[in-house]
């Protein structure tokens, strides 16, 4: 790699680290979200009932805000697909199969990756 190439490879990254570092604290996680929604994680939604775990969804890849299709505003709700894990156990059995779920704003639930 001759100089000036690498001169030329040093100020686009620069000029990115500028450009990342004068976005809003929110631009930022917008485009962190992004990445993850883009590169998926093995997701765990759980859904409670006060303290009582009823439902839990797992391998979900991403979770994502509804949008009104004329306004384009964030709606009240999230959905995406998963396999209802219908014993809890945090294994997909022969029989849980993915699908649809959407939940409120005001559900409790509780989204983090699996540990397993």
């Amino acid at each position: 790699m001759n100089a000036s190439v690498r001169r030329v490879s040093l100020m686009v990254g620069v000029i990115a680290l500028l450009a990342l570092a004068a976005c809003t604290q929110e631009q930022q996680n917008q485009i962190s979200r992004g990445i993850q929604n883009w590169t998926g994680t093995n997701g765990v939604l759980e859904v409670y009932a006060g303290d009582k775990l009823v439902r839990r969804f797992i391998k979900v890849d991403k979770i994502s805000t509804a949008l009104g299709t004329d306004d384009g505003q964030a709606r009240a709700y999230r959905y995406g697909y998963g396999v209802l894990d219908e014993n809890l156990n945090m294994v997909v059995d022969a029989g849980e199969k993915k699908v649809y779920f959407e939940i409120s704003d005001y559900t409790n639930t509780v989204f983090f990756e699996s540990p397993r």
